[in-house]
């Protein structure tokens, strides 16, 4: 409400200068984040810092119920904002008082305060919500799926909304408390670390604590009757993996695969830095997908991942994220590259360390595989539209970029910048574009040009050009596979998510 003030001019201008902002001056934070490639992710007006998530789940009626209490600070003068969650809500507070809410579209929770929230003010969302996951659809998909034991989260670039309230966009990355109660017999896999595990009247409980930043997507919820591993790694980081106990056939693969996944960090420590996480690991639901997921701390793989055979490269692309995509995130779905193609890359060391084939042979082989009419080269890694963020063009022309960039720069300058890349932006988002200058400057060398025709141009790079990044000196000649190039291939659809 507005206040006349009636008052000499001095006065007058220092009770003006006290008066609060009016109700007028407060405005709805913003339905979406801002990123052009899914408008509705996310949503503006505030910046979340931590969740805390106390869940129940009944497998056999795939119910779920929750308490969502959410900790977060006001970027605006905020008369309402949103949450996304598919499920149905039955109260929301907002700093203890109740406020009002209403759903819209498919995954907007509008809520509306007592009383507008002034910018900079820290703030508390307790939201209680229940329902069927897997019966939830968004955008006509849904990220739970279901087993014969329980279910499971794990999806990308969504999952959160199927679960928990949140800002659901890699933006705003926040840190997470996840409890979770299940029937006796029943065990519930999260992210980072199990504080505690406690059972009462025919339930057992689930505490589970991820302290660093972690974007939305990457947080995984599994309950189902698991085979769990555990162990430490030399630096004394918890060691946890899940195995479902009816794998079937693919159990021995996966456990072949994934229990490596400490050697596999080690190695990739060499590469990256140190690894930035609390907890590491990686678990095997009963699921009937075929992709797998870098959820933070503990990948998910779908069994099909291991219907071949133990497969460790799948392992170095998802444990490869831990660096790049998890602990540096995109800044905006379309800086896909920074995540993909780095991994897929992580792959092709992997191959040289294993004397498998080296990086560069790897890259004259792909490159030779794709001629010029090909429509691998029409998908830009760099700016590829949500219709191709995904497409294996984004991973191997991605990963050909960087074998460009290593040949251009040389091993000193490229093995600084894959470990001071991660450690520069550590826990934060990024840029396509950041990552060129900060190459730049790491090499001294101008190299807005490479990564132009690797990865804005929708053609193929003509010969020369090839030649001149050493991508393609032999692919006239090449015509046999390096020998971990049908590991690699069969993680081609590691992220396909099918929807």
């Amino acid at each position: 409400m507005h206040r006349r003030l009636i008052a000499p001019g001095a006065l007058a201008a220092s009770l003006l200068l006290a008066i609060p902002a009016s109700a007028a001056d407060f405005t709805p934070g913003a339905p979406g984040i801002g990123d052009p490639y899914y408008p509705a992710s996310g949503n503006g007006g505030y910046d979340v810092s931590h969740y805390d998530l106390r869940l129940k789940y009944q497998p056999k009626t795939d119910l779920l119920e929750g308490t969502a209490t959410i900790n977060a600070t006001t970027t605006q003068d905020l008369s309402r904002f949103n949450l996304d969650l598919g499920l149905k809500v039955s109260e929301v507070r907002v700093n203890g008082k109740k406020a009002s809410f209403k759903k819209s579209g498919e995954q907007e929770l509008e809520i509306t305060p007592a009383a507008g929230l002034p910018k900079g003010t820290p703030i508390t969302v307790v939201v209680r919500y229940a329902g069927k996951p897997s019966e939830v659809k968004i955008n006509g998909f849904t990220a739970w799926a279901r087993t014969p034991d329980g279910g499971v989260a794990a999806q990308e670039p969504d999952s959160a909304a199927w679960w928990f309230p949140s800002n659901d966009h890699p933006l705003d990355k926040a840190t997470y408390d996840i409890s979770v109660s299940v029937p006796d017999g029943s065990q519930a896999i999260s992210n980072g670390v199990l504080q505690s595990q406690s059972s009462r009247l025919g339930w057992t409980r689930f505490n589970w604590r991820s302290n660093k930043p972690q974007a939305s997507y990457l947080a995984t919820l599994a309950v189902g009757k698991f085979d769990i591993t555990t162990d430490k790694t030399a630096d004394g980081l918890p060691v946890l993996n899940a195995y479902s106990k009816d794998l079937g056939d693919n159990a021995g693969a996966a456990r072949a695969s994934i229990e490596r996944s400490t050697e596999v960090a080690e190695w990739l420590e060499t590469v990256f830095g140190k690894y930035p996480f609390n907890a590491l690991g990686g678990y095997v639901p009963n699921v009937t997908s075929g992709f797998a997921l870098e959820t933070q701390t503990r990948p998910f793989y779908s069994p099909r991942q291991f219907a071949n055979g133990a497969n460790v490269s799948v392992v170095v692309h998802e444990l490869a994220h831990q660096w790049y995509g998890d602990s540096v995130s995109v800044d905006g779905w379309k800086d896909i590259w920074i995540n993909e193609g780095f991994a897929r890359y992580s792959q092709w060391l992997w191959s040289e360390k294993e004397g498998e084939g080296t990086a560069q042979e790897l890259a004259d082989y792909v490159y030779a595989q794709h001629p010029t009419d090909d429509p691998f080269w029409k998908v830009k890694p760099g700016d590829p539209g949500p219709e191709n963020q995904f497409d294996i063009a984004v991973y191997d022309r991605g990963a050909l970029a960087l074998q460009a960039l290593r040949n251009e720069i040389g091993e000193k300058s490229f093995s600084a910048i894959l470990k001071g890349w991660p450690k520069e932006h550590a826990y934060g988002n990024a840029k396509v574009g950041d990552f060129v200058k900060y190459a730049e400057k790491v090499s001294g060398k101008p190299l807005a040009s490479l990564f132009d025709t690797w990865l804005y141009q929708p053609v193929r790079p003509a010969a020369p050009a090839a030649r001149d990044a050493g991508v393609a000196a032999r692919s006239a000649g090449v015509s046999a596979a390096p020998k971990s190039w049908k590991s690699i291939a069969a993680t081609n659809g590691v992220h396909g998510h099918g929807h």
